[in-house]
């Protein structure tokens, strides 16, 4: 489910709603036990473009 959320991410961070949208969902799919490793690649191939979006997905998580 990991690497289906990482690639689905990729496709929609060309919009930023949609991108804030799958975040949310890929939040709720993923296991608690790969949640970090997911927050880490996140904030390394999108925190300069959606740092606001990454930060507020992943406080509420």
């Amino acid at each position: 489910m990991l690497e289906l959320c990482k690639e689905i991410l990729t496709k929609v961070s060309f919009d930023r709603i949609l991108f804030q949208k799958e975040l949310a969902k890929a939040i709720q799919w993923i296991k608690s036990e790969e949640l970090d490793v997911f927050k880490d690649w996140c904030q390394s191939m999108f925190g300069k473009k959606y740092p606001e979006i990454l930060q507020l997905a992943f406080t509420k998580a």
